[in-house]
């Protein structure tokens, strides 16, 4: 709003001191980051005072770990806060007429939508379910089906390549949505490049680090989608469920996603630049630009909310929350076509998934062969099992932001180990 705000004036009036401030993506992204961080901050205490009012409190079950009942009665549905800091400042300081934002902004109000649905019906009507699981189930489809089908038919979401690039891949002419334009080299070649429709994504440590999904399942290109589509649905739906169930101790999911946002913003930024994706040897994805100040503020955002969710916790974000930063992480990761580097990326939220799914698949496979369920972990998810053996909550959600500090630096390596 405010870009179209100083566009307006400067028409207008002409140019004023500070007209082209912001021109720049720099000023945009910074001014997003401490606008959602102060905005989180300030506002965060307004809504947990309302929240209290409103007896609006977790509801604890008592699982014998310790500090846990103290928890009963906090305030939670914080997860308002991080989406009101995410989307207020995107609104005032990114380009609304960008697909990728716009993407990005239905992916945050969607999965907060289904969060905040799921925390009402525990709360106040006190149905201890929340929303049932069939439900949340086909909310994350309808994301990921949207997300899916905004990359395969909108001429907005392309893949900038010389023609040379575009053919050694195999993408046909007919892929192609802008016309070639010539550019003339310092050692006097000439390169022709042109933007291109395409399900190409980037593979980590490989040489040649791009593919297309049609080429790997070797199927027809018209028919990539019946691979595409249902790969885009199962990583929305991984991504924000794990998320949710890393939102277990003060600050552990907050500051995880606030790693993992920042490490986007990276890619975002050499994704969208020209100059860094062909030194880097990564697909130049023009537009993207704009997902640097949405990351921005999401930095802020968590950051900001880290200030109220930090132990011992002022609020909870609850499934309003972590169901919505599962969503976007994923979103994000999609359209900057980083989705084979989820895994490496959001490992604190892949470990603590495959926990739960190792814990109750082996009690299940124990109890059907030996009589009765044995377990691997003292409890899960993981962050539960250290507790149970008497590590501080703390020393725990440290400890897990050391290591995601620790994957998100090797996932921006990958840009260079090939």
């Amino acid at each position: 709003m405010l870009i179209e705000l100083f566009e307006w004036l400067k028409a207008t009036f002409g140019d004023f001191p500070g007209a082209n401030l912001l021109d720049f993506l720099s000023v945009r992204t910074g001014s997003a980051i401490i606008v959602s961080l102060l905005l989180s901050i300030v506002t965060g205490g307004r809504i947990i005072r309302y929240l209290r009012r409103q007896q609006i409190g977790e509801t604890v079950r008592d699982l014998g770990l310790e500090g846990q009942m103290e928890k009963k009665g906090t305030p939670t549905m914080g997860g308002l806060i991080i989406l009101l800091a995410v989307l207020l400042p995107c609104l005032l300081f990114a380009r609304l007429d960008n697909v990728y934002l716009l993407t990005m902004l239905v992916a945050t109000i969607w999965m907060g939508a289904i969060g905040f649905v799921d925390d009402y019906l525990k709360i106040k009507r006190k149905n201890k379910d929340g929303l049932a699981g069939r439900f949340k189930v086909l909310g994350q489809i309808g994301l990921g089906l949207l997300i899916a089908l905004i990359m395969l038919f909108n001429e907005q979401v392309v893949v900038r390549l010389t023609v040379a690039e575009a053919e050694s891949v195999g993408i046909q002419d007919t892929q192609r949505v802008s016309p070639i334009t010539t550019t003339s080299l310092r050692d006097g070649a000439v390169e022709e490049r042109a933007n291109y429709q395409t399900t190409l994504t980037n593979v980590p440590f490989l040489k040649n680090g791009v593919m297309t999904y049609a080429d790997v399942f070797d199927i027809g290109r018209n028919l990539v989608w019946i691979i595409f589509v249902p790969l885009i649905v199962f990583i929305v739906t991984a991504v924000s469920n794990a998320a949710n169930l890393t939102d277990g101790l003060d600050g552990l999911a907050t500051g995880t996603s606030a790693i993992v946002a920042a490490t986007l913003a990276v890619f975002a930024y050499v994704g969208s630049n020209a100059i860094a994706a062909n030194y880097l040897g990564i697909l130049h994805l023009p537009g993207t630009q704009e997902l640097i100040v949405f990351s921005g503020c999401l930095v802020g955002a968590c950051l900001g909310f880290l200030w109220h969710n930090s132990y011992p916790a002022a609020v909870f974000m609850g499934d309003t929350g972590s169901l919505a930063l599962g969503g976007i992480i994923a979103a994000l990761a999609i359209l900057l076509r980083k989705e084979l580097l989820i895994p490496i990326l959001c490992g604190i939220f892949v470990i603590e998934n495959v926990s739960v799914m190792a814990q109750v698949g082996y009690f299940k496979y124990t109890r059907m062969r030996y009589g009765e369920g044995r377990r691997i972990l003292k409890m899960s998810p993981l962050h539960h099992h250290y507790q149970k053996g008497g590590m501080s909550e703390v020393k725990i959600v440290i400890r897990f932001w050391i290591i995601g500090i620790l994957l998100a630096v090797a996932t921006i390596l990958t840009l260079k180990f090939r």
